[in-house]
């Protein structure tokens, strides 16, 4: 049995904390007595960065990257997997993804295959294309063969998730026209 913590005034106590780590506490009941035992969790920055990407929320940091990507470049954020919170740039016209010691972008996890997908680039438009991997590439949560990118996209490579981000100076020109 969990009972919540309350305070003396019989309310939930503030989520505020004089330290900058999120705490979880409870008050547990000992199995085979009467006593309960206080459990208080203290949570790190890596756990904060992991709850941001859950919820799709982009940092400071990474809205700044965002902002000075030059034409013709794009920004993959990683938001769940081993990695969380890694920046990979597109900026050729291809890259490879992959276990391979000598992919572009080297995701270490035996959910990826060796040679598992490419980011193609034409002119300021990014596509995503499976190699015959495995485990397969998703887009936007359906597995695909190839798929062309737009801004704020879901890609999924074995355990990493990854958002696409593309440059600002793109999205407004094409906006324009």
């Amino acid at each position: 049995m969990v009972d919540a913590p309350h305070s003396h005034d019989g309310k939930r106590p503030d989520a505020a904390s004089t330290n900058d780590e999120p705490i979880v506490s409870d008050t547990v009941a000992v199995p085979g007595s009467s006593s309960t035992t206080e459990t208080t969790a203290h949570m790190g920055a890596d756990f904060e960065a992991q709850l941001a990407a859950l919820s799709g929320e982009v940092s400071r940091e990474e809205l700044e990257a965002v902002g000075a990507l030059p034409s013709g470049s794009a920004l993959l954020i990683v938001r769940r997997g081993p990695n969380v919170g890694a920046r990979f740039l597109l900026d050729s016209d291809v890259t490879t993804v992959g276990r391979h010691p000598d992919a572009d972008i080297f995701l270490d996890d035996v959910t990826v295959s060796r040679k598992h997908s490419e980011f193609i680039r034409s002119g300021t438009t990014f596509e995503i294309r499976d190699q015959g991997s495995l485990n397969g590439t998703y887009f936007d949560g359906v597995r695909v063969d190839s798929a062309t990118l737009v801004d704020g996209s879901e890609v999924q490579i074995g355990k990493f998730r990854l958002t696409f981000y593309a440059s600002r100076l793109d999205l407004a020109s094409s906006a324009a026209s």
